[in-house]
């Protein structure tokens, strides 16, 4: 294999786990994807050594390694889907090296998201189901689906305007909190803590969580902690804003 080739292969693989880190997946599958495809691409003695913040690899113990740097972090399982299919046909020959590099670069360019009206909408639709499955009650399924869309509307503005993920969290559950409460001084909610508990549901860090205790799980002792506590400062901002609502509104 020449250098130019090499350098191909340990670039297209770190990009691979690049999409994949930044768009929620847990670590565990960023390992194995990157190190089948450096299998299938033929490198020897391969390594790499990933973060949550950047990825370092290298090859046929080269004095040099690349380095990528991963500042942006989302939950967009479509580009981990898409570059699981990509990795998959590239292990069964099915794509050259080129190929996969050119594909992968193609997810990797595409800021194609859902419009925000409907993410609004599915967070409305989250927050009934979840009030109805969390405790039971039909009574005010309408009125924590409105709450629980406007609040992650809230939450969609303030981080497109200030890209401060924490702030945005903590002024839609503020949001989220002081609509319920006065819907029931009104009297058209019921049961604002029923309320509340549906509505705040799109806004936990759920898939953070997840991944982190994966990561544990699987022994990544340096990706597990730093999610997990990514994931508590999320909790937290969430769970202020609802004490501040229920000592200073209720």
């Amino acid at each position: 294999m020449d250098d130019e080739t090499r350098n191909l292969a340990i670039t297209t693989c770190i990009l691979a786990g690049q999409i994949l880190i930044e768009n929620g997946s847990n670590m565990d599958r960023v390992n194995d994807t990157v190190y089948r495809m450096g299998r299938a691409a033929g490198l020897k003695s391969f390594q790499v050594f990933t973060t949550v913040t950047g990825m370092v690899a290298s090859s046929d113990h080269l004095p040099n390694a690349q380095a990528v740097d991963i500042r942006v972090r989302k939950n967009n399982l479509r580009k981990v889907a898409e570059v699981n299919d990509v990795s998959r046909r590239f292990v069964n020959g099915k794509l050259t090296l080129a190929q996969t590099y050119a594909e992968l670069s193609a997810i990797d360019r595409d800021q194609t998201n859902l419009p925000e009206w409907l993410q609004c909408v599915a967070a409305a639709v989250l927050s009934g189901a979840l009030l109805v499955i969390f405790t039971g009650d039909y009574g005010d399924v309408i009125e924590s689906s409105l709450i629980g869309g406007i609040g992650y509307w809230v939450f969609l503005v303030l981080f497109r305007k200030f890209q401060i993920k924490y702030i945005s969290e903590f002024s839609a559950a503020v949001v989220v909190g002081v609509s319920a409460m006065l819907l029931q001084k009104v009297g058209i909610v019921a049961n604002a803590n029923a309320t509340i508990i549906g509505s705040i549901m799109p806004l936990v860090p759920g898939i953070p969580l997840t991944n982190a205790a994966r990561d544990f799980v699987a022994g990544n002792l340096i990706s597990g902690p730093s999610r997990a506590l990514e994931a508590l400062l999320t909790a937290a901002a969430i769970a202020s804003a609802i004490v501040l609502v229920l000592r200073y509104v209720a």
